[in-house]
C-alpha cells in the first residue's frame, strides 16, 4: 500500500537533508523508504554482509539515494554518518531507518544538527486510510483497527488468528533481540509482567509506586522500564495539561500502546485507537510541516478527567472525550468549561446516530468522522 501520506513531504528534501525515520518495529518505514521516487540501495545493519558493506563503505554511488536500515545500532553511528555527509554530501540522498528512537541513543557527542530532518512514522490510523482511497468508510476503518490494530502487515491481512501469532512474535522480537542489543535489562519476565500491567490500565493514570509495589522492585527500576518501551516504541505516554512544564512531568502520566488491539477491554482499546490517531496527527504536522502540536489530558482534584486536550503553539484548541456509545455529554465538560468557556468540547462517540451540538460549545460527532477531518 502507497504511503503518500508521508512520501509527499519525504520527498521534497532527499536532494539536501538527510531523512531519519523513526517508529515502532514493522510500522512500514522501510516500505515507505523504497516508495520515495528514484533508485535505490539497501543496506540493513542486522545483516551480516549488509553490516561489513556499510563499514567499507561500499554502496551504489550511482543510486539516486541509499537506505539504512537498523543503523543506530552500530557504535557511534551519529559521527559515522556525520562523515559520510560532510564529505561526501549528496547525492546519494540518504535515508536512515530504525526501530528505536534515535535521538535517545546518545552513542558520541558529534551533533548532527541542520544536516537531517526527523520523522517519526506511525502505524496506520483512520485518516491515512481514508485519504488514501481505502475502500472502507471510516466507520469501518475504525472497527477494523480495533480488531488488527494499526500495523500495515495484520491490518491488510484481517484474519484474527493470523494477529495473535503476529502480535507475540513482533513482541518476542523487541524484547529479546532490539532491547538486548541496545538496553541492559536483566529482568525481561517482569518487563514482560509491566507490559501486561500497562494493558490493563490503559486510559487511567498511572502510579509508579503503585507499579513498583506490584512488581516487587523500586519506583525508579518502574520508570526506567517504562522509558525503555517508550525508546522501543511499544508504548507512549501523555502528561496532564499544565501551564509548568516541570510540574507536569511530576504529574500521573497515562500510557498507550502503539498496537492498539493488543488493549482487551473494549472501552479502553477505543480509547488508545484515538489516543494513536492524535498523536500521530500531532507528530506528524511537527514533522511534516513545522507546527508546534501537543497532546496532554485534563484532571483536577477529586479524580475529575477529560480524555484528551489538544494544543497548538501551547494554546488549547480541543478537550476530547471518548465514549463507545453514549451521546450524552459528559458531565466534566460542565466542570472543566467555567475555566475553559470558549474551547470546543468534541465528545467522539464509535456508535452515534445522530450528531448534536450545543450553543456551549459542546460537540457529540461520529469518532470515525471527525478523526478523519480535524
Amino acid at each position: 500500500m502507497d504511503r503518500v501520506f508521508y512520501t509527499q513531504h519525504l520527498r521534497n528534501y532527499l536532494d539536501s537533508k538527510m531523512l531519519l525515520l523513526t517508529g515502532p518495529r514493522q510500522s512500514g518505514k522501510t516500505t515507505l523508504a523504497k516508495q520515495l521516487p528514484g533508485s535505490c540501495d539497501y543496506l540493513n545493519y542486522d545483516h551480516d554482509e549488509h553490516r561489513r558493506w556499510i563499514k567499507e563503505k561500499s554502496w551504489d554511488r550511482k543510486k539516486d539515494f541509499v537506505i539504512f536500515d537498523e543503523i543506530h545500532k552500530m557504535p557511534s553511528w551519529k559521527r559515522w554518518l556525520k562523515g559520510v555527509y560532510d564529505v561526501e554530501g549528496i547525492p546519494p540522498g540518504i535515508v536512515v531507518t530504525g526501530s528505536a528512537q534515535m535521538d535517545t541513543y546518545k552513542k558520541v557527542g558529534d551533533s548532527m544538527a541542520g544536516r537531517y530532518f526527523q520523522y517519526r512514522i506511525h502505524p496506520f490510523d483512520v485518516r491515512e486510510l481514508f485519504e488514501t482511497n481505502h475502500p472502507k468508510d471510516p466507520q469501518s476503518i475504525v472497527e477494523q483497527l480495533l480488531l488488527y490494530g494499526g500495523f500495515p502487515e495484520p491490518f491488510l491481512k484481517a484474519d484474527k488468528k493470523f494477529y495473535g501469532m503476529w502480535k507475540k512474535t513482533h513482541m518476542d522480537i523487541i524484547l529479546k533481540q532490539d532491547l538486548i542489543a541496545i538496553e541492559n535489562v536483566r529482568d525481561l519476565q517482569k518487563l514482560q509482567i509491566l507490559i501486561d500491567l500497562l494493558c490493563e490500565r490503559v486510559g487511567s493514570p498511572v502510579s509508579y509506586q503503585s507499579m513498583s509495589e506490584d512488581l516487587e522492585t523500586s519506583d525508579k527500576t518502574i520508570k526506567r522500564w517504562l522509558t525503555i518501551l517508550e525508546n522501543m516504541y511499544v508504548t507512549f505516554k501523555i502528561l496532564p495539561l499544565h501551564k509548568n512544564i516541570a510540574r507536569a512531568n511530576k504529574k500521573k502520566p497515562k500510557y498507550y500502546f502503539f498496537d492498539l488491539a493488543r488493549v482487551q477491554e473494549k472501552g479502553a482499546r477505543l480509547e488508545n485507537l484515538v489516543a494513536c490517531s492524535l498523536f500521530k496527527q500531532c507528530q506528524y504536522r511537527n514533522d511534516c510541516f513545522g507546527e508546534d502540536w501537543n497532546l496532554h489530558y485534563v484532571s483536577k482534584q477529586g479524580g475529575f478527567e477529560i480524555d484528551f486536550a489538544l494544543s497548538q503553539n501551547q494554546k488549547l484548541k480541543y478537550l476530547i472525550e471518548v465514549k463507545y456509545a453514549d451521546d450524552t455529554p459528559t458531565k466534566n465538560f460542565q466542570l472543566f468549561g467555567k475555566d475553559l468557556p470558549n474551547t470546543p468540547k468534541i465528545q467522539l462517540v464509535h456508535s452515534l446516530p445522530q450528531e448534536k451540538t450545543y450553543p456551549n460549545h459542546i460537540e457529540v460527532r461520529r469518532l470515525g468522522d471527525w478523526l478523519c477531518t480535524w
